[in-house]
């Protein structure tokens, strides 16, 4: 494993006061590394939350560079039940093997990228509560319960998706200073104590959502909710469904169910108003939402993700969200059809939905509305014969222009109509996946009943049939969670977690080629065992 360093900058301010000729007045304190010299007093444990924030980003904001990373969202959508790979040309490498399975091998890109990306988001966590404890810091008791607690999420975050992903790997307790080269997997079960304990006291120790200090960083409803999937990971199901719970009955949070925000007075839907541009946010109206990430038109906002400013300042490197291109169709390639902000902006289909999905919703389902899944497109050119017509032409096998796909990541930014620049915050928790998480807890305690009360919350916000006890299994809850969360989940991760991938793709999947049972777990990386020299990394079987 390779020496992890950390990514935070915590920018110290100093008054120089004496006088000129001292020698003291030109020692210098370099504060650019995040370093336990530089987490002194308040201001830096806090500047450290974000940090761990603006690690978490990465996630969903893969750096575009020279050697081609763009599909990287579609590794988790791609060769699962969801989403194909709809133009295998425009894709790098990161995203082809999870569609021909047979070519994931130990060498994978993105298996290694997300195993570095956890692993700094551990370090990095870890460094902060190496520090926080230490009682010469003059901090309130509430202040350092408060950070350790966040940074206990982070932590538990980066191990959930490592465990889930590669299943037995090296824990890590302390902050690496130093190389380390003899590394062994720890038994999953010893991890999962590890993610349950801090999320246990980050649960405890949280501030609620309302007197959150700083938007996207930690709360006590986040720590609940990956608590609540973690427990369904490890198999404590009545744990589970109290810690959903927790969420539900907090008070703090409610499913839309009137129109709200910039839209409100437009035509759409109470579901789809949680996705325009400017209603993600709880300050916006969305009290839905558990956790967003903010993404602001600036790459210097802090706790933001910056878009791309290429053009303004060359050679500048930038994070960018792919969600929208990933998603959309290129329906601006056909003649007659113009780049407009009701068709979403400008996408490149890199993936689309599967018929799977597109035959999933009851007719009057609001989640399968014109607002929430587009099916059909307009000639919206006025100058076009055929304004104002249909679009028909080839398949949604053949063509990928005209594609039918989810709305939730449309945007459009008229003063950036090439859609370089992502603008539009993601949602990565809201109540909605909440019930969803109870009632498989309710599945697999053999409440039935229970379980189908749970999702008729849901499916009567959604003026869908209601659903009785016997329909109640993990197919069902699995095809709930595409109806509710289609786009949004890490639908990879969702089937990894319950076990289902393979048994998913079967009918349901396409263009899957060479799935097997060893690909419920990844590869370990190949640059980490051979790194590795003081001892032996074990591969995954299969790989």
């Amino acid at each position: 494993m390779k020496k992890y360093t950390c990514i935070f900058t915590v920018i110290a301010a100093a008054l120089f006061l004496l006088p000129a000729c001292k020698k003291d007045f030109l020692k210098e304190s370099v504060y650019s590394k995040f370093t336990p010299e530089a987490l002194n007093d308040s201001l830096a444990f806090e500047a450290s939350i974000i940090g761990l924030q603006s690690q978490y980003n990465l996630w969903n904001t893969m750096e575009e560079d020279p050697n081609g990373n763009q599909g990287f969202l579609c590794v988790w959508q791609m060769g699962t039940d969801v989403a194909y790979n709809k133009a295998p040309d425009d894709l790098d490498p990161m995203s082809i093997p999870y569609t021909n399975y047979e070519k994931l091998t130990s060498q994978d890109g993105s298996a290694a990228f997300v195993w570095k990306w956890a692993y700094n988001l551990v370090n990095n966590a870890n460094l902060v509560m190496a520090n926080i404890d230490n009682p010469a810091i003059q901090v309130s008791d509430g202040f350092r319960s408060r950070v350790k607690g966040q940074a206990m999420f982070y932590r538990a975050l980066g191990y959930n998706y490592l465990a889930t992903l590669f299943g037995d790997v090296p824990l890590l307790t302390e902050p690496l200073t130093a190389p380390k080269t003899d590394f062994t997997r720890t038994p999953i079960a010893k991890v999962n104590d590890l993610i349950i304990a801090d999320l246990t006291y980050a649960q405890d120790h949280l501030p609620g959502i309302e007197n959150l200090k700083t938007p996207s960083t930690p709360h006590r409803a986040m720590a609940s909710q990956l608590l609540a999937e973690v427990f369904l990971r490890v198999g404590r199901p009545a744990d589970a469904e109290k810690a959903a719970d927790a969420v539900i009955n907090s008070g703090d949070f409610s499913l839309t169910t009137t129109r709200y925000g910039i839209h409100a007075s437009q035509p759409g839907d109470p579901f789809s108003d949680m996705f325009f541009y400017g209603n993600q946010r709880r300050s916006q109206g969305n009290h839905e939402a558990i956790w967003v990430q903010e993404t602001e038109n600036s790459a210097l906002v802090p706790n933001g993700s910056g878009p791309d400013l290429n053009d303004k300042f060359p050679g500048y490197r930038f994070l960018g969200l792919q969600h929208r291109r990933v998603w959309g169709s290129r329906y601006y390639n056909t003649p007659g059809m113009l780049l407009c902000d009701t068709l979403g902006g400008r996408g490149i289909s890199r993936m689309a939905l599967t018929y799977f999905v597109l035959k999933l919703y009851d007719d009057n389902d609001m989640r399968n509305s014109q607002y929430s899944l587009r099916r059909n497109y307009y000639y919206n050119d006025p100058s076009n014969a055929n304004y104002g017509k249909l679009v028909t032409g080839p398949g949604i096998d053949t063509n990928r222009n005209i594609v039918p796909k989810t709305n939730k990541w449309d945007e459009f930014d008229p003063a950036n109509t090439f859609g370089g620049v992502a603008i539009k915050d993601i949602i990565i928790m809201r109540l909605g996946e909440t019930y969803l998480l109870k009632a498989e807890a309710q599945v697999q305690q053999g409440n039935a009943a229970g379980a189908a009360a749970t999702v008729n919350v849901l499916r009567t916000r959604a003026h869908a049939p209601q659903v009785a006890a016997a329909q109640m299994n993990m197919d069902f809850i699995l095809d709930e969670r595409v109806r509710e969360l289609v786009g949004e989940e890490n639908r990879r991760m969702t089937l990894m977690r319950t076990g289902t991938l393979v048994k998913r793709v079967q009918g349901r999947g396409l263009k899957i080629t060479g799935i097997s049972d060893h690909n419920l777990l990844l590869p370990i990386p190949q640059s980490e065992i051979d790194l590795n020299k003081d001892a032996v990394l074990q591969q995954n079987n299969g790989y």
